[in-house]
């Protein structure tokens, strides 16, 4: 039997071929692409794929080798398509989105629209953002916050999207999507929660807490201290202060801000009750037109894929493969699609970036659905 050294040596040999023949069929993709470039001709031929790699794994002749051929060439086939897009790119045949670069956003006179009541903490992101004396009015939900922008009775609103410790604001993801609206900016503010009640309540009478799902999440290990409270969820953390305030019941609580206890008048039972002590939400500033500041730096896409094995693999190599930094991935089911998945991606870099340009056609021409949501 050969020693470690020698097999070693034999399969230097074979890599150095194999980095031979490697370079040479770039070579001729390159060539390949030329063709499609003067011919008009896309660059992923799908069905050619297929038979292709089907036609490469009959060679093989173990099963473990058939998958190991066919796991080969998907990626040589996916490295040449790359290629092929940074010749595009190169010539000029890039597809820049239908975005407006503006040198700053027009905030004069704008209309803003935020969900739930006074004292809410879109309110509070809202004019961090904008300032404190903007034009701005509340509406119950979030969805008629993207109908606002879509009637044109508003310019902006503002959403939460995740918090730090309670994860995604589902619901807005999916509203991303049914809407032709853009995000423009984003705002993240610190989310202090506190339990607040009636002037004249203690601890010891609370029996009910209303407050937001998520703020309830937000504050399980508090709210596990105290098992013996009904925990009921309300659209908005305000909206749960200006309940306990309206009703004046003494055994009543909400979880909330302490900005909303001054405008109910409610006092503080217990301060900071979450249980992630630099708990933050990430609120998204959209609106109705396709545009964005020239200082923007930052892109969110959503996309869908076949249900495929190694389909988001994929996808996510472009990214890999043109040095694009993501920020963010999430995922949503695709309503009536039974365990298929819409993918949201937050990544770094401007429509201007090659890079940029060559991720978005490989995403463009390889994916089911390619929606670009913003850059801010």
């Amino acid at each position: 039997m050969k020693d470690l050294l020698e097999l070693r040596e034999e399969i230097d040999g074979i890599d150095n071929q194999i980095v031979e023949l490697y370079e040479k069929r770039m070579q001729i993709s390159e060539q390949v692409a030329q063709y499609k470039i003067e011919n008009h001709r896309p660059v992923f031929d799908k069905e050619r794929e297929l038979s292709k790699l089907e036609k490469l794994s009959a060679m093989a002749h173990s099963p473990f080798t058939k998958h190991g051929v066919t796991e080969l060439f998907e990626q040589i086939m996916a490295m040449s398509r790359k290629k092929q897009y940074q010749l595009l790119t190169a010539n000029g045949l890039a597809e820049k989105p239908d975005f407006t670069p503006v040198d700053s956003l027009d905030f004069e006179n704008a209309r803003i629209v935020f969900q739930g009541v006074e004292g809410a903490y879109s309110q509070q992101a809202m004019k961090e953002y904008f300032g404190e004396k903007c034009d701005g009015y509340n509406v119950d939900t979030w969805r008629d916050s993207m109908e606002a922008i879509k009637n044109g009775e508003a310019d902006y609103a503002v959403l939460p999207i995740e918090n730090s410790s309670a994860g995604i604001v589902s619901e807005n993801y999916d509203l991303l999507v049914e809407y032709d609206n853009y995000i423009v900016g984003e705002q993240i503010i610190r989310i202090d929660h506190a339990l607040l009640g009636h002037p004249d309540a203690t601890l010891s009478d609370i029996e009910v807490v209303y407050s937001h799902p998520q703020a309830l999440m937000q504050c399980s290990a508090y709210l596990e201290e105290h098992r013996e409270w009904e925990k009921i969820s309300l659209k908005n953390t305000a909206l749960s202060a200006k309940k306990v305030s309206d009703d004046g019941k003494k055994n009543q609580a909400a979880i909330a801000s302490k900005v909303t206890a001054e405008i109910y008048g409610l006092q503080v039972l217990q301060d900071a009750i979450q249980d992630n002590k630099s708990n933050s939400t990430r609120f998204i500033i959209v609106t109705g037109k396709p545009v964005y500041s020239k200082e923007a730096r930052k892109i969110s896409i959503c996309f869908e894929i076949p249900h495929e094995s190694g389909s988001l693999y994929h996808m996510l190599s472009h990214f890999i493969y043109n040095g694009i930094n993501m920020t963010n991935i999430q995922s949503r089911p695709i309503q009536g699609r039974n365990w298929e998945y819409r993918f949201f991606i937050d990544f770094e870099g401007t429509f201007e970036d090659t890079a940029v340009q060559n991720a978005l056609r490989g995403l463009s021409e390889e994916t089911t659905s390619l929606k670009i949501l913003g850059t801010y």
